[in-house]
């Protein structure tokens, strides 16, 4: 979206998109933690209502304070519809992805979700009419290589837990797919809502529709650390899904799905952190990096690093070609 524009406009909207998904990325890098940690006081169904009705008040009121809630007025039926959708694909994304870390730990669930940048970037050109040129085609088949070297440890199947890994991978991709046709829903009503608008939609539905699934009683049984860690979770949920709603509306779908590619470094280090900590011990174990995960790392973050410059370097070389 932001390609069509020149000059200190499009500078300003590489900024925004770069500081909205660099937030969501460091928060959805912390987020498996919390996630494991909620699972031993309340399942998916119930956790995910929370932070969905935690969000929804939220963006109610800063909706309402800034007069945004109006641009509902004007809908149709098949925008509903596209909101709709969305919204029930975001619920199954959550609740899958929180299902799948009884099976995987926090860093290689973070790591196995990171084929939605493939399924996002390729999404925008099928169905946005983005064009991906033979360096970005090349980044992303780096990006690839470098997850799969990052995540080689996991690919052993002669280990005895073998098919419970499996198992949590599948439900991953399951999530992966969910989210992503989330992703590309919410883009495509941004000229008609607000991305904060979008999500307020989407946080009302969640409500209802998974209030007869969540056990309520599990609240009261919850001690303090226990709401510390339900909460982090809701404003993660309003933090990070908020700051990718706004980078969307700035870059394009290839440069936010690279961004993305880091999310898993941020959490295999945020995991790291907690043990060499000690916090809870009984739940996490370090995470064994030998020397072809760590150089799996540097592959990614090179590969993100080329995607986000490329698009500058090309903006700043056509101003200095322009005639004076």
């Amino acid at each position: 979206m932001n390609q069509s524009h020149s000059g200190p406009l499009a500078n300003n909207h590489a900024q925004l998109g770069l500081l909205f998904i660099s937030v969501a990325v460091l928060f959805w890098g912390m987020l498996p933690i919390a996630l494991k940690l909620s699972g031993s006081f309340i399942d998916p169904v119930t956790l995910t209502w929370f932070r969905f009705l935690v969000a929804l008040i939220v963006s109610i009121l800063v909706q309402w304070s800034a007069g945004s809630l109006k641009q509902f007025a004007a809908l149709d039926a098949k925008v509903w519809l596209r909101l709709i959708l969305a919204g029930l694909f975001l619920m199954l994304n959550y609740v899958s992805f929180v299902y799948s870390l009884d099976y995987l730990a926090p860093g290689a669930a973070q790591l196995n979700f990171q084929t939605s940048p493939f399924f996002l970037a390729f999404g925008g050109v099928l169905f946005f009419k983005e064009r991906l040129n033979a360096i970005q085609l090349s980044c992303f088949a780096s990006l690839a290589l470098g997850m799969l070297m990052f995540f080689h440890p996991f690919l052993d199947f002669s280990a005895t837990d073998n098919h419970e890994i499996w198992l949590g991978v599948m439900i991953v991709q399951f999530s992966a797919l969910s989210w992503t046709t989330y992703a590309l829903l919410q883009k495509s009503l941004l000229n008609r809502l607000s991305p904060a608008n979008v999500l307020l939609v989407i946080y009302a539905l969640g409500i209802f529709a998974m209030a007869p699934f969540s056990d309520f009683s599990q609240f009261a049984q919850m001690n303090s650390f226990d709401w510390q860690v339900a909460l982090f979770c809701a404003a993660n949920t309003l933090i990070a899904y908020g700051c990718f709603g706004q980078s969307m509306k700035y870059w394009p779908t290839a440069q936010v799905s690279a961004m993305l590619a880091l999310t898993p470094v941020f959490s295999f280090s945020a995991t790291a952190l907690v043990v060499s900590i000690g916090w809870w011990p009984e739940v996490f174990r370090a995470d064994e990096l030998d020397a072809l995960s760590l150089f799996g790392i540097g592959v990614i973050i090179v590969s993100v690093m080329v995607v986000q410059l490329l698009p500058l370097y090309r903006q700043r070389r056509a101003r200095r070609l322009q005639p004076i």
